[in-house]
């Protein structure tokens, strides 16, 4: 994993050599990062961060400076709570118990499928039961595919009766199924592309507000291309602004040149990023810790 995330090769160019630091390492530096795509603004704060260490700690050879900055990351990166929350709500007062409902949202052709398919993976493998509710219903392949990576993952697929069946109602469904089962997280897929933005948006509040008379909705994570960069943020704004999200999923992170957009991604949006997608598998899904992150980006 450290080798599909790691920028470190061409930062061990850079401060491999135990030179001094001058305008030079800080240019090439700031460079390394943008490349890297951690974006302007974050490249630009850790680039002053370094600065006023390098400052106050009197440090002199470029060679310190790669443990720095693995740190700085890190520490950028902790000001985001990356804690995916299935805590179930409280049992209701004739003691049923709900399940944890998340809602999985994000544009067209961003690996959403395969993520709920991964998600469902890591939740069982911890032990918990999943109930997927295959409510994309606008895209006629969506209820098949998930339906297929729900079954390799383990999980219960609640999907709709009939084609074209309101997806608000098929959301209804699964969390009513899991209620009757006691099923402890409920999974739900959505559409990725509508006519409109508005209709769009308005179809996720329907859900939400149909799902919401059974439970309360635990998480709403937003999928996202590393590889498209800002244009996927571009393109994911939408939901950003509507649709309530509390975690982003970063997927398609297995390309070193790309390790930088978890910062920047944070940094844009103030969203934390809770699960990163590193491969094609179906465990190839891992919950973010900020630290171990860093390193892996850097060294």
């Amino acid at each position: 994993m450290a080798e599909r995330w790691s920028v470190g090769a061409r930062l061990r160019t850079l401060f491999g050599g135990g030179g001094a630091i001058d305008d030079d390492t800080w240019t090439d530096l700031e460079d390394t990062l943008l490349l890297a795509d951690f974006g302007a603004d974050a490249s630009e704060r850790l680039v002053d961060t370094l600065r006023d260490q390098v400052t106050k700690l009197n440090v002199s050879s470029a060679r310190e400076l790669q443990g720095m900055l693995r740190d700085a990351i890190a520490e950028l990166l902790a000001g985001n709570d990356p804690t995916l929350r299935l805590t179930k709500p409280a049992p209701r007062a004739d003691g049923t118990v709900l399940p944890a409902v998340v809602l999985v949202v994000g544009v067209n052709g961003v690996g959403k499928t395969t993520t709920i398919g991964k998600l469902s993976r890591f939740v069982v493998r911890a032990g918990r039961s999943v109930i997927v509710g295959a409510a994309d219903t606008f895209r006629a392949a969506a209820v098949e595919q998930v339906s297929t990576w729900a079954a390799r993952a383990g999980a219960e697929v609640v999907g709709p009766a009939q084609p074209g069946q309101d997806p608000a109602s098929v959301a209804y469904q699964a969390v009513d199924r899991a209620i009757s089962t006691g099923a402890d997280v409920v999974i739900i897929d959505t559409a990725g592309r509508l006519q409109t933005k508005a209709g769009l948006m308005d179809e996720l509040t329907k859900i939400r507000r149909v799902v919401e008379k059974l439970v309360p909705i635990a998480e709403v994570l937003l999928v996202v291309d590393a590889t498209t960069g800002q244009n996927g943020l571009s393109q994911a704004d939408a939901f950003i602004q509507h649709a309530g999200v509390t975690g982003i999923v970063l997927t398609k992170l297995d390309g070193s040149a790309k390790g930088g957009f978890v910062v920047g991604v944070q940094q844009l949006t103030g969203i934390p990023v809770k699960l990163i997608g590193y491969g094609e598998g179906i465990d190839d899904l891992a919950a973010f810790n900020s630290v171990s992150f860093a390193a892996a980006l850097i060294d």
